[in-house]
């Protein structure tokens, strides 16, 4: 067992700030002196962005039906050994969703604080609060904050509309600046904000100087678990700009952990691919880079050459619908049989354990586009909705709008990179 502060930011629902709160926390405990780590609950990509920024550190996953029971409990252990505090940003509501974030939260007995958009909104406050922290009884409170509050007093009335046992953590008061521009997969890249990091530090230092600290959790250590190191001696280039931006860090550490080297590449603005045993393009936005992917010809051409020498090619989400025929009608790489599209409505969404000829590895969907193609899926994933996912291989390529998680089964990922 090691010991860790930590805490758990959810709210009552989406859209009460839960991001600038858990990034306003973080940052606000980071320039008290102290080591923060950041998780987040559920398969989000945009949130952790925020969270690395706020924090100087990468920022995980915790999800038990992508990651799995196992490695959450495991990135905890490790973050508690090295981190003063960890802080965890829910997903949604506080019960929504399957696990939900109370779910995460009672299974390793973080406590929990309750983020509530206070606007328009006075004793019932207290009520929401309430009703949040003692509906399961197995929850532990770490307290509630305010966000979006009118004034002192106003902050004061809720305050005071608290019944006696929960905690008072403070308050942001409204305030444009604290806005964070959003689009239709969720936030902006981090990137893409470029005052962010003022934003942040600006909303920690509204917070009230007596700050509390959250509580000791205690984090157990899993059974250690070691692979074969199967990408010994391997070379894997990744996409990664502008367009490609959907990498989550544990996928990272586990390619390192079985010998991967790693390097990066840009689709949108080198001319050719490094030299490596295996490339690798992540999902992200290159429905927004249209004209960078329609116009790099010598891309295109170093990837059509990179799969007819048969090297292994993982694309995912927004990797596959670059590697297709035309995205919107406009030319893509042209590497895969296919053209793909994008919707105002949501295409798939969800956590999926996928059954490939290796075994069972977890992954999430979440996308707005689609693929039309003659290939035939050599599997189909079905979410807990019944949304089918089909995984094409054609020659060398894998690809679906599937996001693998590759510590779930680091060594059913690591034959999507090898002959």
């Amino acid at each position: 067992m090691t010991a860790c502060r930590a805490v758990l930011v959810s709210a009552p629902a989406s859209g009460q700030g839960k991001t600038l709160v858990t990034a306003a926390l973080a940052r606000a405990w980071r320039n008290q002196g102290l080591r923060v780590q950041a998780f987040k609950c559920g398969p989000d990509f945009l949130d952790p962005m925020i969270l690395e920024l706020a924090t100087g550190h990468p920022v995980y996953q915790l999800d038990f039906t992508m990651c799995g029971e196992t490695d959450c409990q495991a990135q905890l252990y490790k973050a508690a050994q090295q981190a003063d505090l960890i802080i965890i940003e829910g997903v949604m509501g506080l019960y929504d969703g399957t696990p939900s974030s109370a779910d995460i939260a009672t299974r390793f007995d973080v406590p929990v604080l309750i983020t509530i958009d206070a606007g328009g909104m006075a004793q019932t406050f207290g009520a929401v609060a309430s009703g949040l922290l003692n509906f399961n009884p197995k929850l532990k409170s770490a307290g509630t904050f305010a966000n979006k509050v009118g004034s002192q007093g106003h902050a004061d009335l809720l305050r005071s509309s608290l019944p006696t046992g929960i905690a008072w953590f403070g308050a942001l008061q409204k305030n444009p600046q604290f806005a964070l521009p959003e689009r239709h997969l969720g936030l902006f890249r981090a990137g893409e904000i470029g005052n962010l990091d003022d934003i942040i530090e600006a909303a920690a230092n509204a917070l009230a100087t007596d700050l509390p600290l959250p509580p000791m959790v205690s984090f157990s250590q899993p059974a250690k678990q070691t692979y074969p190191q199967l990408l010994a001696n391997k070379t894997i280039a990744i996409a990664k700009d502008d367009a490609f931006c959907f990498i989550y860090q544990a996928n990272l550490d586990w390619l390192i952990e079985m010998g991967a080297t790693l390097t990066y590449f840009s689709p949108l603005h080198d001319t050719a691919l490094p030299e490596a045993d295996a490339y690798w393009l992540p999902g992200g936005y290159p429905e927004l880079h249209l004209a960078e992917i329609s116009k790099n010809t010598a891309m295109k051409n170093a990837l059509q050459q990179a799969a007819i020498a048969h090297k292994p090619i993982l694309a995912e989400c927004g990797g596959m619908m670059a590697l297709s025929a035309s995205i919107n009608g406009n030319p893509a790489f042209n590497v895969l049989p296919g053209n793909s599209q994008i919707h105002d409505k949501l295409q798939g969404l969800g956590a999926i354990k996928v059954a490939l000829a290796d075994g069972e590895i977890g992954s999430h969907t979440f996308h707005y586009g689609s693929f039309a193609t003659p290939l035939t899926p050599s599997y189909i994933a079905k979410t807990r909705f019944g949304k089918a996912e089909n995984i094409y291989q054609h020659g060398s390529i894998t690809a679906s709008f599937l996001h693998f998680y590759f510590a779930s089964n680091p060594q059913v990922a690591a034959r999507l990179f090898l002959s």
